[in-house]
């Protein structure tokens, strides 16, 4: 008898590289599906809606203002210390939200992952783009703020590199998704590491110069603890393009840039492998 032969057949993937890049293309639509998702369900059903957006780093840039500036009395140059946070904030923000929500893929999604085919990685990469969407209206109210101190008579001017901060938030969307693939593949096996993602990411972040200055580490001979940390260069160079602030490292350039592409390619290798059997274990 004659083999039957099929317009499209659905098989593991057998090789570790085969990324299929062209699938993903060919599924572009249900990218932008996954993103709208995103941001129509997230604050579904709020009384304050897409405000959260905006309260969240607004009541934290408060918070550690008068914290950390007005008790702690830490220094942040000529910058206003509330608008010092703002920008770190906001930036570390973005990054956050990649990790922690592309971290709880595979869990999160097992319900269509074991109903519908199409190239698991959409799912992870639409959190990346819907999250641009939050970052952006936080960049926006920053720039509302930065406009209110410059009017208010302060000396606050944007570095001549500011045009490549698009680029900085590439490789921040770059190194969460990276890490939060890799962390989704860990989470199909040991759970429990959802709840050590979210207590890490707190403890990240003060070792990440969101609100801490790079001089108060170099001060206190601590300079170790944010050396090798990626986003600690990518928060510090942020600041500096969006405030002319702080300093721009070009090892830590250099480091950040092969850490996050060695991170990304390393997740997507290991999501990859991690999707032909998630199903059994998740």
């Amino acid at each position: 008898m004659e083999k039957e032969k099929w317009l499209l057949e659905i098989t593991p993937k057998n090789n570790l590289f085969d990324l299929n890049l062209k699938e993903v293309w060919e599924y572009k639509d249900l990218l932008f599906l996954f993103v709208k998702r995103d941001v129509i369900t997230l604050y579904k059903q709020t009384i304050l809606g897409p405000l959260w957006y905006l309260i969240q780093p607004l009541f934290t840039s408060i918070i550690f203002t008068l914290v950390f500036n007005n008790v702690a009395g830490i220094q942040t140059g000529g910058i206003p210390p509330f608008l010092f946070n703002l920008a770190g904030i906001t930036t570390w923000n973005y990054f956050k939200d990649c990790l922690t929500q592309t971290a709880d893929t595979f869990k999160k999604n097992e319900q269509i992952f074991g109903k519908v085919y199409f190239p698991r990685i959409i799912m992870p990469m639409s959190v990346v783009v819907s999250n641009l969407l939050k970052f952006g209206i936080q960049i926006f109210i920053f720039i509302i703020f930065y406009f209110y101190f410059l009017f208010a008579g302060y000396d606050v001017a944007p570095s001549k590199y500011v045009f490549l901060f698009p680029v900085l938030v590439l490789f921040m969307g770059m190194l969460g998704l990276g890490l939060g693939m890799i962390i989704s593949s860990m989470v199909t096996k040991y759970r429990d590491l959802t709840f050590l993602v979210t207590f890490g990411i707190q403890l990240l972040m003060y070792i990440s110069l969101v609100v801490l200055p790079l001089s108060l580490f170099q001060e206190k001979g601590f300079e170790w603890a944010v050396r090798y940390n990626p986003m600690a260069y990518i928060i510090e160079t942020g600041r500096f393009m969006l405030l002319n602030e702080g300093s721009v490292s070009l090892f830590g350039i250099v480091y950040t840039v092969i850490i996050t592409l060695v991170t990304l390619i390393v997740g997507v290798l290991i999501f990859n492998k991690t999707e032909k059997s998630f199903i059994d274990t998740i």
